[in-house]
């Protein structure tokens, strides 16, 4: 990779990076806000809104839009058939949600989420319309523009969200909070890019795309089905309440993916596409950015894991603490979520997008399987037990085994690893100790804490100049 090629991709991570930081903290802080303001049975209702759109997210727009990422020529000959696409797919996939909300949320044992459903989804027709454009600033690593973009989503979500349930709307506020953040923040989106979404179809192009997308749009939705069928078993075989406790563990679980994860996951689509051509460059960009996800992610899914009960009696009360029993189990999945989703990004870079459909599958059924059964016999601790067993047991080494089979080293991909998993080795004998001499509590929750990273940062400070490099490189 030369110079050239590499200063907007470090530019990119920082910003990206910066980006991350507020908007995960803003909602963060927002998060804790709203426990507060809101029961579990609220919270409930949203999820199966949230599970509702987040699958037709998945199908939005067939996979076309990440064409734009990776097309070799010019991206703004492709961008109207792309728009089209995108838009067609979405009015039809909001019209069938319309219809089929209360056949949905009769499934989930919540009937009183039939309109939130509904006003939630309108997000659909928001995302394919400025999906297209999304790609486009990805490509060109324009990720200033994005932090001013999903800035403004961040502000008018939260102010409005905020202020809705402080005036006694429950889930309602949530909703409707969401959709007009992103209505807002597509509009600042079109006019600090000043590309206005553009209509045009070839048939051509088209049959390309499709062929590119359509395994994409498969593989996303087997994600998105993976990640919130233990949503859907949680709600269907034990009620609102106790889906609003799950969700509020997988939240506080999903940090590492949501932080980390995302960070890179911004540029690494199209830092791996740049180098996909060189076997040797791309096993260093892939080793580089997987020890810059262990070294963060490690750590915090120990913590959050083993300081289960304090970390949520601290953030969001006492009625909240039964969703610890499940998030001490759900932070392994976080852990896997991470290093699945820098090889998903890898292994699309790479044109292998069949290959991550089937693991996917794999995946979906494996849950399909062993969720219920978990629900049955321990509630939401079953369910995040199932998901957790099946990530590590199961979809880890099969990721890594697909990964390989692309030239990737198995040398290069434990390497990078040695160093934080010593230090979470140490981190998690040192937290065990704390929890053997204190209650559950917050002086708990500061002696693990504060101590385990002491224990922590000597096995990876050595690698300081290594992932310093990594970022730039």
């Amino acid at each position: 990779m030369t110079e050239t090629t590499k200063a907007p991709i470090r530019k990119a991570l920082r910003l990206s990076l910066l980006n991350t930081v507020v908007g995960k903290a803003g909602t963060f802080l927002t998060g804790i806000v709203l426990a507060r303001l809101l029961t579990p049975q609220d919270f409930g209702l949203y999820a199966v809104a949230f599970v509702a759109l987040i699958a037709l997210l998945s199908l939005n727009e067939l996979g076309v839009s990440l064409a734009i990422v990776r097309w070799p020529g010019d991206p703004e000959r492709i961008r109207p058939t792309v728009t089209t696409i995108s838009l067609v797919t979405s009015a039809v996939i909001y019209a069938a949600c319309y219809v089929g909300a209360p056949l949905f949320t009769a499934a989930m044992d919540a009937p009183g989420a039939t309109g939130i459903v509904r006003v939630l989804c309108l997000s659909v027709l928001v995302d394919g319309l400025t999906g297209p454009v999304a790609q486009l600033v990805n490509r060109d690593f324009k990720q200033g523009l994005r932090l001013l973009v999903d800035s403004t989503n961040l502000v008018v979500t939260t102010g409005l969200t905020v202020s809705l349930a402080v005036t006694g709307h429950g889930a309602w506020s949530l909703a409707v909070g969401q959709v007009t953040g992103n209505a807002v923040s597509s509009l600042v989106l079109f006019g600090l890019s000043r590309k206005w979404p553009r209509l045009g179809f070839d048939p051509s192009q088209a049959r390309q795309l499709l062929a590119f997308g359509l395994p994409l749009a498969g593989a996303s939705l087997l994600m998105i089905a993976m990640l919130n069928v233990d949503k859907v078993v949680t709600g269907r075989m034990l009620g609102a309440v106790a889906l609003g406790l799950y969700v509020q563990a997988f939240n506080l679980a999903s940090w590492p993916v949501n932080v980390f994860s995302l960070i890179v996951r911004r540029v690494s689509l199209a830092a791996f596409a740049r180098v996909q051509e060189d076997p040797a460059e791309r096993q260093t960009v892939f080793a580089k950015m997987a020890m810059v996800l262990a070294v963060p992610t490690l750590p915090v899914c120990a913590v959050l894991g083993l300081l289960a009960w304090p970390i949520v009696s601290t953030l969001y009360g006492h009625q909240w603490v039964g969703s610890s029993v499940a998030l001490q189990y759900l932070a392994l999945l976080g852990v896997v979520r991470v290093a699945s989703e820098l090889a998903y990004d890898f292994l699309v870079a790479l044109g292998r997008s069949r290959v991550t459909m089937w693991l996917q599958a794999a995946w979906m059924v494996a849950l399909l399987v062993f969720l219920p059964l978990g629900a049955y016999f321990l509630g939401i601790e079953g369910v995040a037990i199932a998901h957790a067993g099946v990530a590590v047991v199961l979809m880890l080494p099969a990721y890594a085994i697909a990964v390989m089979r692309t030239g990737i080293s198995l040398r290069s991909l434990v390497a990078p690893l040695a160093r934080p998993l010593l230090g979470t080795a140490c981190m998690t004998a040192v937290i065990l100790v704390v929890r053997w001499f204190t209650e559950p509590s917050f002086l708990q929750l500061l002696l693990g804490g504060t101590l385990g990273m002491l224990a922590y940062l000597p096995a990876v400070w050595p690698l300081r100049k290594v992932l310093r490099g990594g970022l730039r490189g």
